[in-house]
């Protein structure tokens, strides 16, 4: 069990009032302890079952995608996409380690929404992690946006900033370049733009940054 997921089941017992939830949290601590098949088919039915609460769907979720099982990957991405920030982190994490070939697209198509940009730091943060693909290309079309619009979202373009540096694509020096030129996003952009430099791309850029 790791910190993670330590962090998870404090934060769920903290919201528990009745004697029949905490009954109903010991039951899936129990299934996530036993981790054998049988365990993993009833954390997988509480996925599905009606009207069970968020807060156990969201265990079974976490349990079964550190695991690698894939029938977590749904109500992962439903949680990804969550109000919530703490749900959103924890949705992340688990499904970096879920390894299911879907989770690029699903965060990259929640990234690049403009609807849900005020949710997309975890997002953003797991596409970087996952280093898909789809990733590069979800950044530069979420940042790009973001300059152009007359709400930048600071945290939201930082955190693609970071991760374009993180990734090192010579694709993102021009968007890096121009992010360098607004005050919030500068030092993240000096930084990524001398990533780029040291994996041999984008040293011009990286110079000049240095010098604003």
């Amino acid at each position: 069990m790791d910190e993670e997921f330590r962090a998870l089941l404090r934060r769920v017992r903290a919201e528990l009032v009745s004697p029949a939830e905490f009954t109903a949290y010991e039951r899936l601590l129990a299934l996530v302890r036993t981790d054998d098949d049988a365990a993993r088919d009833e954390l997988a039915e509480v996925l599905v079952a009606p009207e069970r609460p968020l807060w156990a769907r969201e265990i079974a979720a976490f349990a079964l995608g550190v695991k690698g099982d894939r029938r977590a990957f749904e109500t992962l991405v439903l949680l990804l996409n969550y109000r919530e920030p703490v749900r959103c982190a924890t949705a992340a994490h688990a499904l970096a380690r879920l390894r299911d070939p879907r989770t690029a697209r699903a965060a990259a198509a929640l990234v690049t929404n403009p609807l849900r940009t005020a949710y997309a730091l975890h997002p953003v943060r797991l596409l970087t992690e996952l280093r898909a693909p789809e990733s590069v290309p979800a950044l530069l079309t979420t940042l790009e946006r973001l300059l152009a619009a007359r709400d930048h979202c600071w945290p939201i373009a930082r955190a693609c900033v970071e991760g374009l540096g993180v990734l090192g694509d010579r694709r993102a020096e021009a968007t890096l370049v121009a992010a360098r030129e607004h005050e919030r996003l500068r030092p993240a952009a000096v930084a990524a733009l001398a990533r780029l430099a040291g994996r041999g791309g984008g040293a011009q850029g990286a110079r000049t940054g240095a010098g604003t």
